[in-house]
């Protein structure tokens, strides 16, 4: 037999592999199918310290490499036609996933925030209470790209002001998007994986308003006793704030995305088609492609100065693109796994967020939810424990909710950790370092930012909060 007529009969057993190979099954899976996900995440983790010119010039080659070799050997022990259906699937949840990022990022990168923003604990307060407001309709990346540079330029002439970008970064960039799909990308997961987009708000409105508030009141007690022992601000701080906001045809789009994500979720016409056994619905066909639009518009019609004034680059929204791509489909094999529930590898972590009594354990799932999410990229993480809760939609907002409060908190509030905790941390922390800001090194900020939130989080885990969780 000559050489390519081999290899194509060896393609044609690939492709030709019993049909329930197509489903991926997690019973049959090793510890070895985990190996490419890990590697992934933590070459994201260690990356950017440990090789930063490498990484900057090649992340996107490094993680195509991670994203082969996860297909290769479902291609090779599993058929062709099993990676086809399992790549299908994924790529689609991930473009409803960068679509709805990109067109938030575009049109916020178009609103200008101009003027004079005056340099007192009430003002930096209140422009941090505004931002954790916006997060959750214009999401954590849009409200911190348009916020930061004006409260960095507020501040320009303090001393101290590492507390101030710290703050930001566990409020704006973090807690404040836990109420809506538009905020925080684990929500966002949630969301295209059935459930509905106001259950968030409705289940997280309190401990959200509980976190951000506390969060609140001690960043206005540091900011007024570092002020204090600061020498008297100058003159320009004791000026009148002047404030205007500049790019309201990109506002107007806002709104146009608001819109197209809750009809998406409203309109349920039952029309579609399916591809390799993923399934398109003509609604969430429509909303991705009103998002492309209103992201083109914004990027052809915004003024080039006003981006200009933003510092906007297309470079991070690539970077979140890229490294996204490679998560999705690193984490195919840890789906399959996950869905196999006692018969797969993760057994011993169901039991661990099991308790005896055979219920989720949401303490459990709180704290392994939030303390991968903090290491591991926020997103992901979320989508690994609603798959081990049993990763039916229906279930986890009903009978199950309490389970799935539990993880939206941990993935959400437990992402302002570290700085790779949720994308938005790590484009706020260079744009500081830009701004002369020397920030702190990665355990050192896990430090800082563990002293404000680890008690709150202690406190929500004992405090009963009834009716919406109880995590003790």
């Amino acid at each position: 037999m000559t050489r390519p007529a081999f290899l194509a009969s060896l393609l044609l057993i690939w492709m030709t592999r019993p049909a329930n190979a197509a489903a991926l099954d997690g019973t049959t899976l090793s510890l070895p199918w985990v190996l490419s996900f890990v590697g992934l995440l933590l070459m994201i983790a260690v990356g950017p310290q440990l090789i930063p010119t490498l990484w900057h010039a090649h992340y996107g080659k490094i993680a195509f490499i991670w994203s082969v070799l996860t297909l290769a050997p479902i291609v090779l022990f599993h058929g062709l036609l099993s990676a086809a259906e399992a790549l299908t699937h994924v790529m689609s949840e991930f473009l409803s996933f960068i679509i709805l990022l990109f067109a938030l990022y575009t049109v916020a990168g178009g609103i200008v925030i101009a003027g004079h923003i005056r340099s007192t604990p009430a003002a930096n307060t209140m422009v941090l209470a505004i931002g954790t407001i916006l997060a959750s309709v214009i999401g954590t990346t849009g409200a911190s790209m348009i916020l930061i540079r004006p409260l960095l330029r507020a501040n320009e002439a303090r001393l101290h002001r590492i507390h101030v970008v710290v703050f930001f970064i566990i409020l704006v960039a973090n807690i404040g998007g836990g109420l809506t799909p538009l905020g925080d990308p684990p929500l966002l997961v949630g969301f295209l994986h059935g459930v509905h987009f106001f259950w968030p708000m409705r289940n997280l409105w309190l401990q959200t308003t509980v976190v951000a508030g506390l969060g609140l009141l001690l960043f206005f007690a540091i900011d007024f006793l570092v002020s204090r022992r600061e020498q008297p601000a100058p003159s320009h701080d004791r000026a009148s704030a002047s404030i205007s906001i500049r790019g309201g045809f990109n506002i107007a789009l806002l709104v146009v995305i608001i819109a197209a994500v809750m009809l998406s979720a409203i309109w349920v016409p039952g029309l579609g088609f399916s591809v390799l056994g993923t399934h398109f619905e003509l609604q969430n066909i429509v909303r991705d492609i009103v998002l492309v639009v209103v992201a083109f518009l914004s990027a052809w019609v915004s003024p080039a100065e006003h981006r200009l004034a933003n510092g906007f680059t297309w470079e991070p929204i690539l970077e979140v693109g890229k490294l996204f791509a490679a998560i999705f489909v690193a984490i195919i094999p840890v789906i399959a796994m996950l869905k196999a529930g006692r018969n797969g590898l993760f057994a011993p972590l169901l039991d661990a967020v099991t308790a005896n009594d055979g219920l989720p354990h949401e303490a459990a799932y709180f704290w392994l939810t939030g303390s991968l999410s903090a290491f591991l990229d926020n997103a992901p993480t979320y989508l690994v424990f609603f798959e081990l809760a049993g990763g039916d939609a229906s279930v986890l907002m009903g009978p199950l909710a309490g389970t799935l409060t539990a993880i939206s908190m941990g993935a959400v509030y437990m992402g302002a950790l570290t700085y790779i905790g949720n994308a938005p941390n790590l484009m706020v922390y260079a744009i500081a370092e830009e701004r002369g800001i020397k920030m702190p090194s990665f355990f050192a900020y896990l430090f800082y930012a563990s002293l404000v939130l680890l008690p709150m989080f202690v406190l929500l885990t004992v405090l009963p909060i009834p009716p919406i969780l109880k995590l003790s």
